[in-house]
């Protein structure tokens, strides 16, 4: 595909690129274009929290403001959702809505790579929480955390299909949880591409350039509503990893 091509190519941004190649045992490990971002958001997501918690400032700096906004979000969360013993989990929590935040947020600067985009990415954090679920609550309570799929008060007759319902839903929660945010973040960047290149083919087009501004007012509007779509699926991920987490805490109906 030639580089013009390329640009007007809405599904060009979600290309893998391998910049480093590395085979270990025969299995593919090569660094690409999203280990690189993976790398990225990290370091920023470190740089935030050290930066903003390394100093006592009787006045709360940006960095510190929005590093207590973080925790304190996160942690009222938690707390809403599975309760004070929901709080042990706080860790894994406040690092999987600080990396999806974050990878969202990168996504939408030019020439950068969305890593939440990619399937595989969305949908390894979804089975190790379900998984994570899973193991939690057998742990915690052995066989009783079966009582999650037998609902009380089912009538015996009913009871073996709503189980099977109920182990069908609990099935599919990676598939739903890791699709919604793949699903948004790819469909976001599509619809922004798609009008950056009417903007570019208008402004090109002699007397079409006149309603070039239309489509570059719809990008301005596009690119707000990302924004805030970039918070929102983060905090979706996060508040149902939280609900799910609660099934382990409290496996009971």
């Amino acid at each position: 595909m030639s580089e013009a091509a390329s640009v007007m190519d809405p599904i060009h941004q979600f290309h893998i690129k391998v910049l480093a190649p590395l085979s270990l045992g025969g299995v593919d490990a090569s660094f690409t274009n999203a280990s690189l971002f993976m790398v990225v958001i990290l370091a920023l997501i470190a740089f935030v929290m050290v930066a903003g918690t390394s100093g006592e400032h009787i006045i709360p700096n940006r960095l510190q403001t929005l590093a207590e906004m973080c925790y304190e979000f996160v942690a009222s969360m938690i707390r809403q959702t599975a309760g004070d013993a929901g709080m042990r989990f706080f860790p894994f929590i406040f690092s999987v809505f600080m990396f999806v935040a974050f990878a969202n947020l990168i996504g939408l600067v030019p020439y950068t790579f969305t890593v939440t985009s990619q399937i595989v990415v969305t949908f390894a954090f979804s089975t190790f929480i379900i998984l994570l679920v899973l193991g939690y609550g057998f742990y915690k309570h052995g066989t009783h955390f079966i009582n999650l799929f037998v609902p009380s008060g089912v009538p015996a007759l009913l009871l073996p299909f709503v189980v099977l319902i109920e182990i069908i839903s609990f099935a599919v929660r990676p598939i739903t949880l890791s699709v919604r945010l793949f699903g948004n973040m790819l469909a976001g960047h599509i619809t922004l591409k798609i009008f950056g290149a009417f903007v570019v083919m208008l402004a090109g087009g002699g007397v079409y350039a006149l309603i070039a501004p239309l489509p570059f007012i719809g990008i301005v509007l596009l690119t707000a509503f990302e924004l805030l779509v970039a918070f929102l699926q983060a905090y979706v991920f996060a508040i149902l990893t939280c609900v799910y987490l609660n099934d382990a805490i409290h496996p009971g109906h």
